[in-house]
């Protein structure tokens, strides 16, 4: 990652981490059904619907426990990312200088969500697959 964009992810991890801390106790599930698991390979489509980005993306992901991971050994881009239990989710793909927050839902395999570009430059939803 260039100069610009690491300190910028460095304050965007430690905002997402206390924001974290922070979630009221009673936010925390507390029953024993069983936890959903979502680990595997994922491929995201990401499709703009608002701004002068590219029309669309795709982007191979990993699930691993409640962290997603980058998938691929291009360079060009980081995905970070976490997962909760009932599938909801929130990555982060960095790209140059501009990173853009993605959230949403996991089920099964399938999710879908929304995103929006750290300036709000643009914004779309996003859809996953996990591949077999």
């Amino acid at each position: 990652m260039n100069k610009v964009v690491r300190p910028i992810f460095a304050v965007m991890l430690a905002a997402l981490l206390a924001a974290a801390a922070a979630m009221p106790s009673y936010a925390v599930e507390r029953t024993a059904a069983p936890k959903g698991n979502f680990d595997g390979l994922w491929s995201v489509s990401i499709t703009t619907l608002q701004g002068g980005c590219d029309p669309s993306y795709r982007y191979p992901a990993r699930i691993i426990g409640t962290k997603v991971l980058q998938a691929s050994a291009d360079d060009n881009y980081q995905l970070y990312g976490a997962v909760g239990h009932t599938g909801s989710i929130r990555v982060i793909v960095v790209r140059g200088s501009q990173w853009a927050d993605g959230r949403g839902r996991l089920a099964g395999n399938s999710g879908q969500g929304q995103w929006r570009t750290s300036g709000g430059e643009c914004s779309g939803v996003w859809t996953a697959t996990r591949r077999g």
